[in-house]
């Protein structure tokens, strides 16, 4: 079993209180303003980014991923990719061991597992004990459904030769399955203790905003090799490039044509704070 590593304080440590908060999320301010209307729908989605930040910050964005989510039916299975925040394990790994929250037990989906288990990815629970890029995404499944099954992908490595080989994997693995591809990543982190600051004269979030807009148009784009040269190239200091390219391979793979952006915030939007700021963004792509 993979333990909670970050219940309590990215998101609420009891049942109770996070089924409150995930649900706080959707009807927010910032959110959807409504809980999730699940449907059958045509299931045309085949790829979604969702922030990670602690929910005070994130979770309205995040909301409005899960809300298409379960708009164009939820599936039996979910592959999420994560970035690797603290280092340690297999610089690409997968795990065969079970997620725990307060909301209970999110099982591995063995099949899928069995069909991605191929290098680059190895099978390291290492990599997962600690990373809450994955962690955080799954009361928002568990809330839309709870027989939700996974498997995580944590990239430490997220270079585009590698980030595109994971998502060719990915692709394949579960190509005429009920499967949905999940990139987790915050965007833009600027501020001292990021050590990137906004060129004189310019707020954090408005800087923050500035540079995620070009990464944004190249995921509109359907562009994972522009996406990734875009990121280097301007240094945007997205912590999850890597799964959100790999996303954007493996839906291309799928039979993705259109990319919406269904909110975009940033830290700023809650703290108020004008001289560090997080981008957020939530975004679907379909069929």
């Amino acid at each position: 079993m993979r333990y909670p590593a970050v219940a309590g304080a990215f998101y609420e440590g009891s049942k109770e209180r996070l089924q409150r908060q995930v649900e706080g999320c959707f009807t927010h301010r910032l959110g959807p303003g409504h809980l999730p209307k699940k449907g059958k729908g045509e299931k045309r989605l085949v790829g979604l980014v969702v922030p990670h930040a602690g929910y005070m910050y994130s979770g309205p964005v995040a909301a409005f991923s899960y809300a298409a989510l379960a708009e164009d039916g939820l599936r039996s299975s979910y592959v999420v990719l994560g970035p690797n925040h603290s280092g340690q394990g297999a610089p690409l790994a997968v795990t065969r061991h079970d997620f725990q929250t307060p909301l209970g037990i999110v099982p591995i989906d063995a099949d899928v597992l069995a069909a991605v288990s191929k290098p680059p990815l190895e099978d390291d629970v290492g990599a997962h004990r600690h990373e809450h890029s994955i962690e955080v995404q799954l009361p928002f499944l568990q809330f839309l459904s709870p027989n939700v099954k996974f498997v995580p992908i944590c990239m430490a490595y997220q270079e585009y030769d590698l980030a595109s080989e994971v998502g060719e994997l990915v692709a394949s693995a579960v190509a005429g399955k009920d499967v949905l591809v999940i990139a987790s990543s915050d965007f833009t982190h600027v501020g001292p203790q990021y050590n990137q600051m906004p060129p004189r004269g310019k707020t954090a979030p408005v800087w923050a905003q500035e540079q995620d807009a070009k990464a944004i148009e190249r995921i509109l784009a359907l562009d994972p090799k522009g996406f990734a040269s875009r990121v280097a190239h301007d240094d945007i200091s997205m912590c999850g490039y890597g799964p959100v390219t790999a996303m954007l391979t493996a839906a291309k793979r799928l039979g993705a044509k259109e990319a919406k952006l269904l909110k975009y915030g940033t830290s700023s939007d809650v703290s108020g704070d004008r001289d560090m700021a997080v981008g957020y963004g939530a975004l679907a792509l379909y069929r």
